[in-house]
């Protein structure tokens, strides 16, 4: 996404990965991900001749002023970032860099990283024989972290809320400001920080996001047994100035490839310098329960044995508009509902070939369309807030299904409504 709206721009951009089968594919036009709009993008800069890819590094950091790299910090076994990819790409950068160049760190990792990455350069340059003063003067490090939401990442890109640069040094600042120049024209502010602070503002973003999330899931078990509507809740907090709407939506936690390893990693910084996240221990724990709590709610209303009962699973990504399965409720929630003895029938728009992938087919069938998924199941559980889930015919459901049954996961229909189609709505966070 970075590399085709950076080339949308108007830059010359050439994208490099060691996957030469992915590569092969994205210059015959195959994009290996689902991303809206992005497709069309990365077609027309290739048709235009901004946009290239390759395999080859030595013809990428000659080719290069600034160099991003964009490459994955997944959790280890200790639930630390993986800086294993981070360090490859410096020491590759060290190894063939010849001219002044920006190298700048687009994932995201712990604060102190790109101080490690600096030194693995300058280690690389000394080894070909420069310098430490000839090798500082080759390069600068910068930290600029991303903060593109799957299913909008496009949009995001061009028009995001801020732009944060860590830069050591004006020629680094002035290469970052000429870079993204044409979006700070047309209003989007550029942020310049110290170096550690631009590592330690993504971690604290998503922290703060999940920290929402969490807190409403634990109002909305509050709410169950207080008797309140979590949605009016947080609809009266919402308007709150100060707090605001977004991320106050119970439902069964958040899952995807930044808030749960961002979480445990900004947990495990925290340790490593001698600060214990007491929130955000608490907020990765209610995350873990959350996950199965509609289980719980489906074993109150049928007992702990499922044998023999199916249940047609909507949504299978761990949010709509995208196909990243990355710790989705939904690889909590089949599994249980599998050891419980129950079968399932999913549907999701675009996550199907994943969760085959993930899941199997043991027990687990996948179904073209919403609604052939209800066919003959006992109720529909709703996992993933896609929007054809939110307008489908109610009155087509009811014939499908063995019983008006639905369990939402995610709380997008209105329980006034169902109760008058003759559903049975248990969702999250009002009392059954």
């Amino acid at each position: 996404v970075s590399g085709t709206c950076f080339a949308e721009l108007g830059n010359e951009v050439l994208c490099v990965d060691i996957d030469e089968k992915k590569i092969q594919g994205l210059k015959n036009g195959e994009i290996p991900i689902y991303e809206p709009g992005l497709t069309e993008l990365v077609l027309r800069n290739q048709r235009e001749g901004r946009l290239h890819f390759t395999t080859d590094i030595k013809e990428a950091v000659d080719f290069a002023e600034v160099i991003f790299s964009a490459v994955g910090t997944p959790p280890d076994k200790d639930h630390k970032a993986d800086l294993s990819a981070v360090k490859a790409v410096a020491r590759s950068f060290g190894q063939n860099v010849s001219k002044y160049t920006v190298f700048v760190n687009k994932s995201t990792v712990p604060v102190g990283t790109s101080e490690q990455i600096s030194e693995i350069i300058k280690a690389e340059l000394i080894s070909r024989g420069k310098s430490e003063d000839e090798a500082r003067k080759l390069y600068d490090v910068v930290d600029n972290p991303e903060f593109l939401r799957e299913g909008a990442a496009v949009k995001d890109f061009l028009n995001p809320d801020r732009i944060v640069v860590g830069a050591p040094s004006e020629p680094a600042r002035e290469s970052m400001r000429q870079l993204y120049r044409p979006l700070v024209r047309n209003g989007n502010p550029l942020i310049f920080t110290d170096v550690p602070s631009a590592e330690i503002i993504k971690y604290a973003s998503n922290a703060f996001l999940a920290t929402k999330i969490s807190f409403i899931n634990e109002v909305a078990e509050f709410c169950e047994n207080a008797g309140g509507n979590v949605r009016e809740v947080a609809r009266g907090v919402g308007l709150d100035g100060r707090i605001g709407p977004r991320f106050l939506h119970a439902g069964i936690g958040y899952g995807g490839s930044c808030f749960p390893k961002d979480v445990k990693a900004f947990i495990q910084t925290g340790a490593e310098n001698g600060y214990k996240f007491k929130i955000l221990e608490a907020v990765e724990e209610v995350n873990y329960l959350q996950k199965s709590r509609l289980f719980s709610k489906i074993t109150d209303y049928y007992g702990t044995d499922l044998s023999g009962k199916t249940f047609a699973v909507w949504g299978l990504a761990f949010k709509p508009r995208t196909d990243d399965m990355r710790e989705a409720p939904s690889l909590t929630m089949i599994p249980l509902l599998r050891e419980a003895g129950a079968k399932v029938q999913a549907f999701d728009p675009v996550a199907m070939p994943n969760a085959r992938e993930i899941l199997g087919e043991d027990g687990i069938t996948y179904h073209q369309t919403a609604l052939e998924a209800l066919d003959g199941a006992d109720s529909v559980l709703i996992f993933t807030e896609w929007d054809e889930f939110r307008g489908v015919d109610l009155d087509e459901v009811k014939k499908r299904l063995k019983e008006p049954l639905i369990f939402d996961g995610r709380n997008i229909h209105n329980l006034d409504d169902l109760e008058k189609s003759g559903f049975t709505y248990i969702d999250i966070g009002r009392k059954l």
